[in-house]
Order: C-alpha cells, then structure tokens, then sequence
C-alpha cells in the first residue's frame, strides 16, 4: 500500500485504550465516547449523568462485579548483528506479522539538510514506497498487490515510521521482507515521481489551507514554537516543497535512515527464531550511520497570547493550549503523566462526562466537541483544546472554556468523576492489546522511545495507584491558563471590553 497518508491504524488502539501520551502528533482520543445526535436533532430531554441509573439497582450481577482479571502479554527483546534494537510479541491466532520500522528521523529534521527544506521528511516517505533500484512504480505496485501485502511509510515531527503486513506463511513473508530491505536500502528516487509527488502534496496543502482547522493549528503551532524544529507542518509548505531535490532525498536518507537511529518492533505468527531471522533480513544492509542529535528545547512561553486569523466563514476554529510534556521515562514522572492523564480525561475528554463537553456542549450549546490533549514527545510537545463555533459565540465559548479549566484547576475534580474515569480507563485499557496492529503500534512506540516495559505493563497500577490528590497536583502543576497561547480562525463577533484584546 503506497501511501502519503500517515498510518494512523497502527497506533489509535493505544491512543483509545489508556490516553497514554506516546504520540506521533496524533490527537489524543478519550478512553469512552458516547455517540452525537444527528444534526440538527436535539434530545426531548436531557439525561442528568450525575444521577443514578435507577435500572441498575435491579441488575444483582453488578453487586457482584469483580476487579478486572487481564494479563499483559510479554514480550522480548533482542538485537540485531547491526546494533537494531527489537521488541518482538508472538501470536499465532492469526497468520498474520506485522512490522513496525522507526527511525529518529521526523520533520524536525528538515532543516538540518535543507535551509527551509519542510516537508522533505514527508517526501522522503511518500518515495520510499514507489519502486527500488530494481522495480519502477508500476512494478513495485505489482509486486506488492501480488503479495498481499500492505505496505507504507509516513513522516511525523519526531520520527519517521515504516510499516509491513504480510501474511506469515514464508512464500508471502520472506519475499516481503525482502521488499522492504530493497526500499530501505535500493530506493528509486525518480526525478519525475519526485515532481509528481510535489504538484500532489502542494494541491493537498492548497486544500488543507481552506480547512480553518488545519489553519487554526499551523498558527498555534507557529506561535508556540516560534523558530523551534516543531513549529512547522510536517506537510511543509506551498513554497517549500518546489524547492525539494533528488539529492535532498537522498542525503536525507543517508543521514537519518540507518541503524544507528532505528528501533524495530514485530507481532504475528513467528517463533522466536523466526522473528531473529526476520529482523536480521530487514535491517543488516543498513549502514551504520550516527545518532540523530538531540532536538534543542523549545522557548518557553512567558505570557498568554491571542493570535487570529481572518477567514471568511460562519464558523470560528479555536485552539487553546500550551507547551506540555516530553517523553520522560523516570518512574515517578510516569506516575505523574498517569494522574495528569486521569484529570484531562476528567476536564477535556472526548467523553459526555467531561466538564468541558458538559459546559460549553450540552449546558451552553456552542460546539458539537470540545476535546484536550496532550502530545509528549522529544522535547515538550503541545497540550492543545480544540472546538469550533458560531462566530457570534466564539467570544463567550472561549471565556467559558478559560473558566471552566481556571475552576477546575482551583476547586479540583470530585471523588465521584475521579472514581469514573479510573474505572473507565481501567476496563478499556485491555482493548489496546485486541488486535496484532495495535499491539504493534504500542512497541514500536515503546521502543522508539526506549522505554521500559513497564510503561505498558504497570499501566493498570499506576492507574490504581492514582488519587484525587495526585489527580489535582498534576493538573495545577501541568497546565498554566496564564500562559496559554488561543487562536481563533474565522470571523468571530469579539466584544471590545472581551479579555482576548488584551492578549494582542
């Protein structure tokens, strides 16, 4: 499967199941969802949620409800002759493997091989999976469609991801393991592929461009990160991507796709042996390379500020947010991130429950969603809350919002939505390990960050281990309103004595 398209699939059953914050700059989703009305349609009543439901007092096998029995699979580890890291999980109820490839290699690194080269690591990507030294675009496109295989790459801000699946049988595997050595190691970087792929990304880019969201968002993370590697769209630009080269491609290649800088993760039906064989034949071309620097710490924001963008429509897209976490692998720093992860599901989950949805949604009307997110990655990542609105309540919408979390940060969350939401993330976390890709995605993720297993195994534990106290601590000591960065996109009706005039 060639595709410019990230591979999302791989890690959104992580990202449902826990709200863990092991990101490739996807949008954390809440651990529960309830499902929206249809447009336009409205409930004859409102169903009050902080009541009982009374039908539940008649349901005695809830009395006797007993604590979650789920045992984390294990996995194991080994390295390969080239110095390539692997987690490796065997499953044999499906003939199924599938491979997950990372490098230290996202859009961050851009710059490093080209002045104002953004969206080189993209493209790097979109041409890896279009032919080799020995197969041209259609006969790549072949040989994958004859293996049944899909396989895809994508670039995010902090890494570049290849992933395979194929079936385990060895007449299909080994051909596709094969395959993907030849891409990593025998790309096809053809000038006239090249060109298409530019005209293609600068028309996509030219549509995401009347997309006030993507607007929204490319002005947040500007503002946020100002000359910072993170600031820019992993896309790149209108004016960026003409300037791309052959040799850019390939000098990206040479310098960040090498052993040094990848980590690899395989689930399927393998034995030991045949996962040790198969990582061997992936990666043992590859050159050794160096490390990839560490990304400089972004500057930090001093002062809350309000930044607009003028866009002729009935909507206004709005973010709010701050710089947030980094990857950390310190036990109590997880523990931490584990609470933190507890009281943004309590104030801004995708979930009817959250205070956020219950405020600006259901009491006041002025969004269909309202969802928080945090993004940890290298360096600190972004905490972001997302909604659109009427323009002529975007005014109101954004000060409910500043209200509701400057309340929530004060006066704290309850026993009762702390109980809630421990017990919800506790019983949805197991779905995170319901299928081969989503195991995976979580030890690819694992790996690239190169922390331990217990990051995946003592979720749970940590979840217990939680309180409302520790709760409280991590979301005053996370989140700073005074320091929040708020982008508007649209036309909004903003009052002249509104607070965002002085943010200016």
């Amino acid at each position: 499967m060639n595709s410019h398209l990230r591979p999302s699939y791989a890690l959104k059953p992580l990202i449902v199941a826990s709200s863990l914050i092991i990101s490739v700059g996807l949008t954390t989703l809440g651990a529960h969802a309830a499902p929206d009305l249809p447009s336009g349609e409205h409930a004859t009543k409102d169903v009050d949620i902080t009541q009982p439901i009374k039908a539940l007092e008649n349901l005695s096998s809830l009395k006797n409800e007993k604590k979650l029995d789920f045992s984390i699979p294990k996995f194991q580890h080994f390295t390969t002759s080239n110095g390539v890291p692997v987690i490796f999980f065997q499953t044999n109820q499906l003939p199924i493997v599938d491979v997950d490839l990372r490098f230290n290699a996202g859009s961050a690194r851009d710059e490093s091989i080209r002045k104002d080269g953004f969206g080189l690591a993209s493209m790097v990507a979109d041409l890896l999976t279009k032919g080799t030294k020995q197969l041209d675009e259609t006969a790549f496109a072949e040989a994958t469609e004859q293996l049944g295989i899909e396989l895809g790459s994508a670039a995010y801000k902090d890494q570049f991801v290849i992933n395979l699946r194929s079936l385990s049988e060895s007449d299909k595997l080994d051909p596709a393991l094969k395959l993907l050595s030849d891409v990593l190691n025998e790309p096809r970087y053809e000038a006239k592929v090249l060109e298409r792929s530019k005209a293609q990304q600068i028309l996509g880019l030219k549509q995401m461009m009347q997309n006030p969201s993507y607007l929204a968002n490319i002005t947040f993370n500007k503002t946020l990160y100002g000359s910072h590697p993170y600031a820019h769209s992993s896309y790149g630009t209108i004016d960026s991507i003409p300037n791309i080269e052959i040799k850019d491609l390939q000098r990206f290649h040479d310098t960040y796709l090498v052993a040094q800088n990848a980590s690899l993760s395989l689930t399927g039906d393998l034995t030991l042996e045949q996962a040790k064989q198969a990582a061997e034949t992936i990666t043992r071309q590859l050159n050794q390379g160096k490390p990839a620097p560490k990304l400089p710490q972004p500057t930090p924001i001093k002062n809350s500020k309000w930044v607009h963008v003028d866009y002729d429509s009935d909507q206004t897209s709005v973010v709010i947010g701050q710089q947030g976490h980094s990857v950390s692998v310190d036990p109590t720093q997880l523990q931490r991130r584990s609470d933190f992860s507890i009281g943004n599901e309590i104030l801004a989950g995708s979930g009817f429950n959250s205070r956020l949805m219950g405020k600006i949604r259901k009491e006041m009307g002025y969004t269909y969603g309202i969802y928080g997110s945090m993004t940890a990655m290298q360096v600190p990542g972004p905490y972001t809350i997302n909604f659109s609105t009427r323009n002529e309540k975007a005014d109101e919408a954004i000060k409910a919002t500043l209200q509701t979390v400057e309340e929530t940060l004060q006066q704290g969350v309850t026993a009762d939505e702390f109980k809630l939401t421990q017990e919800s993330l506790i019983n949805s976390y197991p779905m995170g390990f319901s299928s081969n890709a989503g195991i995976n995605g979580m030890l690819g993720a694992l790996n690239f960050n190169k922390l331990p297993d217990s990051y995946l195994t003592n979720y749970i534990d940590r979840v217990e281990n939680s309180s409302v106290k520790q709760v409280n601590a991590a979301l005053q000591e996370t989140l700073t309103p005074d320091k929040f960065i708020i982008v508007t996109v649209g036309k909004p009706d903003i009052a002249k004595n509104s607070e965002l005039n002085k943010l200016k």
